[in-house]
Order: structure tokens, then C-alpha cells, then sequence
């Protein structure tokens, strides 16, 4: 059976070296992995002073333009200096090098072309400022509006975005938080048996799932879930041209689309933070009671006493910002959406990706702002 796989023979020649193609290089033979793969790694290794040898195509058994296309290219689109061909075979390369663009030599980057390009950076984070304060802005005129005339506000809106946001989350968060309370009460019982500070649990349980974990861990789940359906409404309605047309029709979008959910956001997050915090504190209490044998009712009696309601109080807190702004930049990377699918995925993934990293550093600077408040 003759032998087909496309492949370079190298050999030494008394002028240099000789790289001999053999084989069938043509669109149905490449197209098999294997063979491309090996073809793949031998044109990739080729030195420097590849254009030196001397390149024999003469036993090619067939050359189709794929074949041409991808040895033109393994040439960075230049000629050897040495090439032995058939007359087919040399018309073929000059016709794929007659339409093929010549590759612009890579410029080393200049400290103008860093300047330029961090130039750029900051003109894009202008524009996302820009937005997000104009967005803000026109969420307190909705406001204003809504107070003054409540009876013409969106409620049906803000009531089903409650029960998308907030109803249909608390399965996950419970189980997500329940798992994080198991965890974390086996870590801490590992490390607490030794200094005999068994019933110190309570307090470190008490103080980071209520203070920290609940809240930011509730977050951070509404933010890939319904931050991420925030922005695809918005976006699928920019697609469809939905916006355009509320736009033509005088259809206020802040007011009907900004606004239910930046309300509805901001009541569902506290509670779903008070659920995620009591699913884990139920999970680090029966880990408590399998791992170090302390009962339920102590560690209910405990927690009152180590704990205070202030730091309840400021979780709930922190959690109306958390919602506020995951609504917020849920809505401005929906609106900036252009009306092509690869935008919509792009945006989609700007907007999880920026309110998971806000939730972090907001709750950074409450941590800061706040650290003598209920410790």
C-alpha cells in the first residue's frame, strides 16, 4: 500500500540541508488529524536559515492549493532560495503567492504605542463611567417619579422580577450555603480540637456567615444568575429591537426596565442573604454536632450571646448595595449591547464578570468602613 501521509524529509546536502516533501498534500489527506498535527510540528520547528536549503517537491504524489496554501505559509510567504519543482507545482505557488496578503513584519512595541494604548484603556473606562453615572442619575428621577405618582408605577414588573430574583434563587443558595457551613464547621473543628476551643466555633461561624460569607456568597450567586438575565433581556430586546421601537413609541426604558429591577434587586437580595446565612448556620451546626458533639441548643443559646444584631443588621445593609449595584450594571451592560449575538455573549460576560468583582470590593470597603461595628 502506498504510503500517502504528507510529510519533509530532512537530509544533508553538500550545499546545506535538503527538505524533501513526499506524500499527498492535498485538502482530503490534511484534513485528518493525525496528519495534521505531524505536519503541523515539522513546519513549526523549521530554523532561521530555512531558506538556505534546498526544497525538493518533484516527489509530491499530488499538490492540491490547500497543500500550497499551507507550505506558502510555513515559508512566512517567501521564497527559498533553492526550490526544485515541477512546472504545476511552481504555477500553483505563484498563484496562491499572487493572492495571498504579504505578512507586515512585527514592529517592535515603542513606549508611544504604550501610551496610546493605555490612552485607549482609560477612554473605555470613561465611557463606562460616564454611563453608570447617567444611569444612576435617571434611576433617582424614576425614583422621584414613582414616589410622586406610585399609583402609574411598574409594581407588576417589580413583582415578577421578585419572584425570578428572589423566589425562584432560594433552592440554590440554600444548598450552595448549606454546603459552605459544612465545610467550613469541618475545617474549624480540625483546628480548634487542638487548642481544646471546641465551643469557640459558634463565634467564628456566628461572626463570618453572618457579617461576611451570607451576604457576599448570596451576591455573588444572584450576580451570575440574574445579573447574567438581566443583561440578556436587555440584550435580546436591543437585538429584536424592542428598545427601538419603546423608543418610537415614547416608552420611558429607565422607568419600565431600569427601575422594577433595580427595586426589585434591592428587596430580594437582603432576604436571600438572611436565607443563605440561615441555611449555612444550619449546616455548621449539624457538622458542629456530628464532628465535635456539640448539641443544637448550645449552639443556638451560643450564637445569641456571641453574635450581635448589628452585624445582622449591617449584612441586610450591605446587602441593598450588593443589589442596587448588580441591578445597575446588569441594566448598563444590557443597554450598551449592539444588535449582533457576539455583543450580547460579550456583554453578558462583562456584566457577571464586573458585579462579581464590585461585590468583592464593595464589601471590602464595608469590612474597612464598618470594622468596629458589632465586633
Amino acid at each position: 500500500m502506498q504510503d500517502t501521509q504528507p510529510r519533509i524529509a530532512f537530509a544533508p546536502a553538500p550545499e546545506g540541508m535538503r527538505a524533501k516533501l513526499l506524500g499527498l498534500w492535498t485538502a482530503e489527506n490534511l484534513a485528518e488529524s493525525t496528519h495534521w498535527d505531524a505536519l503541523q510540528a515539522a513546519l513549526g520547528a523549521l530554523p532561521p536559515e530555512w531558506r538556505g536549503w534546498q526544497w525538493d517537491l518533484r516527489e509530491v504524489q499530488r499538490m492540491d492549493h490547500t497543500g500550497a496554501q499551507l507550505l506558502w505559509n510555513a515559508w512566512y510567504r517567501q521564497w527559498p532560495d533553492v526550490l526544485h519543482a515541477t512546472p504545476f507545482q511552481r504555477a500553483m505557488l505563484e498563484r496562491v503567492a499572487q493572492f495571498s496578503s504579504v505578512l507586515p513584519p512585527r514592529r517592535r512595541q515603542t513606549a508611544w504605542d504604550m501610551f496610546l494604548r493605555l490612552g485607549a484603556v482609560v477612554v473605555r473606562v470613561e465611557e463606562h463611567v460616564v454611563g453608570a453615572v447617567r444611569l444612576l442619575g435617571q434611576l433617582l428621577l424614576d425614583a422621584v417619579q414613582l414616589v410622586r405618582a406610585p399609583r402609574l408605577g411598574p409594581w407588576r414588573d417589580i413583582s415578577g422580577h421578585l419572584y425570578r430574583i428572589g423566589a425562584t434563587a432560594l433552592p440554590i443558595t440554600a444548598l450552595v450555603g448549606f454546603l459552605i457551613g459544612v465545610v467550613l464547621a469541618y475545617l474549624m473543628s480540625q483546628q480548634l480540637r487542638q487548642f481544646g476551643a471546641d465551643a469557640f466555633i459558634v463565634n467564628i461561624l456566628g461572626i463570618s456567615l453572618i457579617r461576611e460569607l451570607g451576604p457576599v456568597l448570596a451576591a455573588i450567586l444572584i450576580a451570575g444568575r440574574s445579573g447574567s438575565a438581566i443583561t440578556a433581556q436587555i440584550g435580546v430586546m436591543r437585538v429584536t429591537e424592542e428598545l427601538d421601537a419603546m423608543k418610537v413609541m415614547g416608552i420611558p426604558q429607565g422607568f419600565r426596565l431600569v427601575l422594577p429591577r433595580a427595586i426589585a434587586m434591592a428587596l430580594a437580595m437582603p432576604l436571600l442573604a438572611v436565607w443563605t446565612t440561615l441555611a449555612a448556620l444550619l449546616g455548621g451546626m449539624l457538622a458542629a454536632d456530628l464532628v465535635m458533639g456539640l448539641p443544637p441548643a448550645y449552639f443556638v443559646t451560643a450564637l445569641g450571646k456571641a453574635v450581635r444584631v448589628s452585624n445582622l443588621w449591617l449584612s441586610m445593609g450591605k446587602s441593598v448595595v450588593f443589589g442596587l449595584m448588580i441591578a445597575l450594571i446588569g441594566c448598563h451592560y444590557g443597554l450598551r449591547i449592539k444588535p449582533n449575538t457576539q455583543s450580547l455573549g460579550e456583554g453578558t460576560t462583562a456584566s457577571v464578570v464586573t458585579s462579581i468583582t464590585m461585590v468583592i470590593l464593595v464589601d471590602a470597603m464595608f469590612a474597612v468602613v464598618f470594622k468596629d461595628v458589632g465586633v
